[in-house]
C-alpha cells in the first residue's frame, strides 16, 4: 500500500511541475451523499448489437445523454448515488450493465464470450444506436473508464465529453508483454492466476468471495456493509461472468484469441490514440488498484484537460465512493 501510495504522489508532484490541474471540486458542502441510494429510478432492457442490455435510466428525457460505465468486479451500483444527482441537474442518465454483469445478456449461444477491449467499447456504440443517442457525455472507471476511453478515442463524434477515473486506460497485447518492476507484477496477481485452470476453477468455485477481496484490497479505506456488496454481487452470477472475466485477463497478455471482426479497431488502439473531446480525469489518494500516475497519461489528452485528485481515503471504485466529485466533473467537464 505504501508503494502505491508512493507512486501516486510521485505522480502527482511530476503532474503539478509539467503545469497540470489538480483541482479539487468546486463544491465544499455537495449535497450528494454516498450511500444514500439504494435503488435507481428504473430499470430497463433494450436489444444491441450481440446483447441484451440491462440498464438503468433517470432524468428528464430531454436533458443530455450521460453515459456511466461500471468496472470489475462491480456494477451499475457504483452509480447509484451519481444518476439521481445528475438526473435532479437536468440531465438523463444511463448506466449499462457490461457484457457478462446482471442482466446483460448475449442474444445468441453462438456468440463467442469475448471481453476484449474493442468489444466492451463496441457494445457501447451499439448501446446508443439501439437507444438513438447520437452524442453522449461519458464516464467510467476500471473495464468502464478504459470502454469510455476507447469510444472517445475513436468515435469523438459519438462523446460530447469524458470523465474517466485513472485517466488513460487504452491497452496493448504488444505493450502487456513487458515485465514490469517486481512489486507493479505483484499488484496483478490476479491476472497471473487467472491464466491458469487452477485459477478459473478457483474464480468460478468462490466468485463472491474473491469479489469481495478484490473490493477490499482495491479500496483499503472504504467501509462498505454487506448490503452494499450484496446488491451489486448479484450482478456476478451472470452465466457467462466466469468466462467472460477469464477471457479479459488471458487476452491482455495474448493467452486468448479475440475476435478478427475486431482487429482493425485494435489496431488503432495499438497505436495509443490521443483523446480530443473534453476530458476532466479523476484519481483517489486511497486507490489500492494498480494504476497509471497522472503525469504518465496527461499528454494523451490533447482537447480541454484538467486532472483532479480527490482526497479522503477514496478508493478505485470512486464513483461509489465519492459520488459528490464524480457528479461534480460530470456538471464540470459539460462546461469545458
Amino acid at each position: 500500500m505504501s508503494h502505491v501510495l508512493s507512486q501516486l504522489r510521485s505522480g502527482l508532484a511530476a503532474a503539478a511541475l509539467a503545469g497540470l490541474s489538480l483541482a479539487q471540486p468546486a463544491h465544499a458542502a455537495d449535497p450528494v451523499v454516498a450511500g444514500a441510494h439504494t435503488e435507481f429510478a428504473a430499470l430497463k432492457h433494450i436489444k444491441a448489437g450481440v446483447l441484451d442490455v440491462g440498464y438503468a435510466e433517470d432524468g428528464p428525457k430531454n436533458g443530455k445523454p450521460v453515459i456511466l460505465l461500471h468496472g470489475w468486479p462491480y456494477d451499475i451500483y457504483s452509480y447509484v448515488d451519481v444518476a439521481p444527482a445528475l438526473a435532479a441537474a437536468g440531465y438523463h442518465v444511463y448506466v449499462p450493465y457490461l457484457r457478462g454483469f446482471g442482466t446483460t445478456h448475449f442474444l445468441s449461444a453462438d456468440t463467442p464470450r469475448n471481453a476484449q477491449q474493442a468489444a466492451l467499447a463496441s457494445d457501447v456504440i451499439a448501446f446508443m444506436d439501439a437507444l438513438h443517442i447520437d452524442k453522449a457525455i461519458l464516464g467510467g472507471y476500471d473495464w468502464g473508464g478504459r470502454t469510455a476511453d476507447i469510444v472517445a478515442a475513436l468515435w469523438p463524434e459519438r462523446t460530447r465529453a469524458l470523465v474517466s477515473v485513472s485517466g488513460y486506460l487504452i491497452g496493448s497485447q504488444e505493450v502487456n508483454k513487458a515485465p514490469l518492476p517486481p512489486a507493479a507484477e505483484l499488484q496483478w496477481w490476479y491476472q497471473f492466476y487467472f491464466s491458469t485452470p487452477r485459477g478459473e476453477a478457483g474464480y468460478a468455485k468462490y466468485t463472491h468471495d474473491f469479489d469481495r477481496l478484490i473490493w477490499k484490497t482495491a479500496s483499503p479505506e472504504w467501509k462498505f456493509d454487506d448490503a452494499t456488496f450484496n446488491r451489486s454481487a448479484q450482478a456476478f452470477d451472470n452465466p457467462d461472468h466466469v468466462a467472460l472475466t477469464i477471457q479479459n485477463y488471458r487476452w491482455r497478455q495474448g493467452l486468448a484469441q479475440g475476435e478478427a471482426r475486431y482487429d482493425a479497431i485494435e489496431q488503432k488502439l495499438a497505436t495509443f490514440p490521443a483523446i480530443t473531446v473534453p476530458t476532466i480525469t479523476l484519481e483517489g489518494d486511497a486507490n489500492g488498484a494498480p494504476h497509471p500516475a497522472p503525469a504518465a497519461y496527461a499528454k494523451r489528452f490533447t482537447g480541454k484537460y484538467e486532472h483532479r485528485q480527490v482526497d479522503g481515503g477514496i478508493g478505485h471504485n470512486l464513483p461509489q465512493e465519492a459520488p459528490a466529485a464524480f457528479v461534480q466533473a460530470i456538471e464540470d467537464v459539460d462546461r469545458f
